[in-house]
């Protein structure tokens, strides 16, 4: 038996090619999933081997057989790949016979952050029945599923005296009253509005109903005469996972099916893509984890999206090696270097999943000036992934245990498993300063 490889890049997760694989037996310890560190140019690589499921905290002290320069850290299993040697696909990247000449969108998850918009509706529509939200059943999600399969799972779920159908039709009009709420997660209009510039035909596939997917991007200016096609669920012969809305979309572009780059979040998108025999780039929340190992690559927002991996023109937006973006909005306790958020429902964090890397902005506390920072938002994988927020500041010291408003604006670089430590003078002070040059820029001065 061999072990699969992924090289993980700035640019996401890719599958080596099987002439790099190496023995599992060298290298994976008490079935646990490993991160090895190398010394390679432009990734580090993923071993991965499925078995036992339980983490192991105590790993430093395994012996593990590993070349030199190499380091080895646990991977938490929310990340695990498929260990099934027929379920990997090698990197379907620009330099493939079937060039990309149409891209498909999933909507909700992947364009539109329309859960964080609706959150709130089915505690409040299950209240009136006496019910109370099970979190634990709402972490399995239904996300990818059609409504009608959600409704009907929902009924079960909380012994509903309703039908689904009864039960679509009575919540509908509190899910529509939020839609106008649902915002673009980042990088989306930039890629829109980038494929659209340089011709590639787009389309828009959901397994939402199509007259859902109208009222939802209605409120998205110029969206919908991007896209050459736009299908729901109800349009096709079954949703994702089949492949009908897939194949459907490129038939109405006009494009194989081999010639087509599907970007989703969800796992049930990616094995549809994957039964359309499209090449797939996932891009999930962290409960939607499972979809990496289908993916041809798996990224954690769109602004990491590089087009010409694909063979389609490249950004020309980077402004001396920053990114402008569309401001990001937050606020929290500033304690020690960290920001903990503060919402308005504790049970959710302010930021989209899809919000991870090192960003830069300008920060507001008790007194009304604004001030320069530096923003790394990292998924700590010790225990279970969540999001540390730590923020630098830059020309400034300012009091810890306060109140801070935070609003990004540029963009440096993706999460690369690796917080700056306070050790790492030198390339902490070399991130401030690319910050603190380009917030001096009309592209960034403008937000203020």
């Amino acid at each position: 038996m061999f072990l699969s490889v992924w090289c993980l890049s700035g640019n996401g997760l890719y599958f080596i090619p099987k002439h790099f694989l190496l023995p599992v037996g060298d290298l994976i310890v008490e079935d646990c999933l490993w991160c090895i560190s190398c010394s390679m140019k432009c990734c580090n690589l993923f071993y991965s081997y499925i078995g036992d499921s339980s983490f192991h905290n105590h790993f430093h002290s395994l012996p593990i057989p590993l070349p030199t320069n190499i380091n080895a850290r646990l991977v938490p299993n929310s990340l695990k790949f498929a260990a099934d040697m027929n379920s990997f696909r090698e990197f379907n990247g620009c330099n493939e016979e079937a060039k990309v000449l149409a891209v498909i969108f999933d909507l909700d998850g992947t364009l539109l952050d329309t859960e964080r918009a609706t959150r709130g509706v089915l505690n409040e529509f299950l209240a009136k029945y006496g019910k109370k939200l099970d979190r634990e059943k709402e972490e399995k999600k239904r996300l990818g599923m059609t409504q009608k399969e959600s409704a009907g799972v929902i009924v079960k779920d909380y012994e509903l005296p309703l039908t689904a159908d009864q039960f679509i039709t009575e919540i509908n009009p509190l899910y529509r009253e939020r839609w106008a709420k649902a915002k673009a997660l980042p990088g989306v209009n930039r890629l829109i509005k980038h494929i659209h510039k340089n011709g590639v035909p787009m389309a828009l596939a959901s397994n939402s109903l199509r007259e859902y997917i109208d009222a939802k991007i209605s409120y998205h200016k110029g969206w919908k005469e991007c896209f050459s096609a736009i299908l729901g669920s109800d349009q096709v012969k079954s949703g994702k996972p089949s492949p009908y809305l897939f194949e459907e979309a490129a038939k109405k572009m006009g494009i194989e099916a081999v010639n087509c780059l599907v970007i989703e979040d969800s796992l049930v998108g990616v094995k549809a893509a994957n039964a359309a025999k499209m090449k797939v780039v996932a891009v999930p929340s962290r409960r939607e984890a499972d979809s990496y190992g289908l993916a041809n690559v798996a990224l954690h927002s769109l602004l990491e999206f590089e087009p010409e991996l694909w063979g389609l023109p490249p950004f020309d937006d980077w402004v001396d090696n920053t990114l402008p973006i569309e401001p990001i909005h937050l606020s929290g306790l500033y304690v020690d270097g960290c920001l903990h958020e503060t919402t308005e429902d504790a049970t959710f964090a302010a930021l989209p999943d899809q919000v991870v890397g090192l960003y830069f902005g300008w920060a507001k506390v008790d007194t009304d000036d604004d001030f320069k920072i530096l923003v790394s938002i990292n998924l700590d994988l010790s225990v279970v992934a969540y999001k540390k927020i730590h923020v630098y500041l830059i020309d400034t010291n300012s009091e810890s245990k306060q109140l801070m408003q935070i609003h990004l604006v540029g963009y440096i670089r993706a999460w690369d498993n690796k917080e700056i430590k306070s050790t790492e003078m030198q390339k902490l002070e070399e991130y401030k300063s690319i910050a603190r040059a380009s917030l001096d820029l009309p592209s960034f001065t403008c937000y203020l």
